[in-house]
């Protein structure tokens, strides 16, 4: 289960953009609100959160509202309050955003609804972990497992159940409670939030205590997960493994399924070998991906890269790398990106270049590969800062590293590779 799995937004909130865009930003606020109160809708349009976040004068409003909203001057409905929560989410504006979700929150909680309850908790649980504010996302999680909707208020509540025959019936549910369905997915994104603050025994110790109480493949996975983060490489391939086998046994997933979930941790697990640095590992694992999907560039890429950087099959390195970028090409033919070469697979076809020695060409593919704004990492910084340095250019070197050091990531990785960076630096800078 993924962390995406909670990011669910609210139709009628998107709909509720498309009339609140650019065409409302000179409007008074408290009109743009009353809009936003009444109006409904069924189809998402997410190009107009876009429209509405690039108007400088549709995120005064925005701002406008969360004062009001504060100082009791205008009463929000959910939609009002959850469209201004991601407006004001997508601005990086937190405080503002966790106000509006809260306003959400609250009528979920009062409505007893588990759609409302997974919009506006789990939405704003991932808005902070996204922003890595885990010690926030991690309250937010226990917020919503304490949480009690029962308010004692007399309710009848039916739910379907599938009777023997295969149809279905209604029955009264004296035990009802809204967020019993959501409890196991927030218990699984607590865990990777304490995870995230370093707490790794602790993690460890609340995903072994849901082992305990189901012990399901689902379970051990994250435990795999926690233990890749605490950089417990040996025991979280173990661990993998052991799940790769329990796919294929278990007799609720169906074959096409088992497909899916073999290859997501296969690919994990390949990561996982090169952490360790057991390059034959990782090569097997991805060998199998490739020999299963050999159209899939990714695949190619990568074993192609983890050769190169180990010095190992360059020419055979080269030609998966290139024809990783070819069967990208076609992908992206029908898509806003055609014509745009994917920057990751052009540092991986520089850097097996430079691996031999014809860094000319390596360079003329290092500073295209940078000019991808999703390929802005610290790696491919330090390679292009390599190849300067080979071809005897000091400066740009130093000038690539320190670019690198700029976009260094959280991960464990990015850190290993930003004292690399920073050693290079030093002995290139005496």
């Amino acid at each position: 289960m993924g962390r995406k799995a909670v990011l669910v937004i609210a139709a009628s909130a998107l709909a509720v953009l498309a009339l609140a865009g650019p065409a409302r930003a000179g409007g008074d606020v408290k009109k743009f609100v009353r809009e936003l109160d009444i109006l409904t809708g069924t189809d998402p349009v997410k190009g107009k959160l876009k429209e509405l976040l690039d108007d400088k004068s549709s995120t005064r409003l925005v701002l406008e509202a969360a004062a009001l909203a504060k100082d009791k001057k205008v009463s929000l409905t959910y939609n009002a309050a959850h469209v201004l929560a991601l407006a004001a989410a997508e601005s990086k504006d937190l405080p503002n955003s966790e106000a509006f979700f809260r306003v959400c929150m609250d009528y979920a909680a009062k409505l007893q609804s588990p759609q409302m309850l997974l919009e506006a908790y789990g939405r704003l649980i991932d808005v902070l972990y996204e922003n890595k504010k885990y010690p926030e996302s991690a309250a937010v999680c226990r917020e919503l497992l304490e949480l009690k909707t029962d308010d004692g208020k007399p309710r009848i509540i039916v739910r379907a159940v599938t009777d023997r025959f295969g149809g279905y019936d209604f029955i009264e549910d004296d035990a009802f409670d809204s967020a019993k369905r959501l409890r196991n997915g927030v218990h699984r994104l607590l865990i990777q939030a304490i995870a995230k603050q370093g707490k790794y025994e602790q993690a460890l110790k609340l995903v072994d205590n849901l082992i305990k109480a189901s012990d399901h493949w689902l379970e051990r996975q994250l435990k795999g997960w926690v233990l890749r983060e605490a950089g417990q490489y040996a025991e979280a391939a173990k661990v993998y493994e052991d799940i790769i086998d329990r796919v294929q046994k278990d007799p609720d997933v169906t074959p096409e399924e088992k497909e899916e979930y073999e290859e997501r941790y296969r690919y994990i697990l390949s990561n996982i070998y090169v952490d360790m640095r057991q390059i034959d590992k990782a090569s097997e694992q991805l060998e199998a991906l490739i020999k299963r999907k050999p159209d899939e560039p990714g695949y190619k890429n990568d074993l192609g890269y983890i050769w190169a950087d180990n010095g190992m099959k360059l020419d055979e390195a080269e030609k998966l790398i290139r024809d990783a970028l070819d069967l990208d090409a076609k992908r992206r033919m029908d898509t806003p990106l055609k014509g745009l070469p994917n920057g990751a697979y052009l540092d991986s076809l520089g850097w097996v270049l430079h691996k031999q020695k014809k860094n000319e060409e390596a360079l003329k593919y290092l500073l295209k590969a940078v000019e991808d704004k999703a390929a802005q990492h610290i790696e491919i910084f330090d390679h292009l800062g390599d190849v300067y340095e080979s071809l005897g250019n000091r400066e740009k070197a130093l000038e690539s590293w320190r670019s690198g050091l700029r976009v260094v990531g959280e991960g464990r990785r990015e850190l290993e590779r930003k004292e690399i960076v920073e050693r290079k630096i030093e002995k290139l800078s005496k």
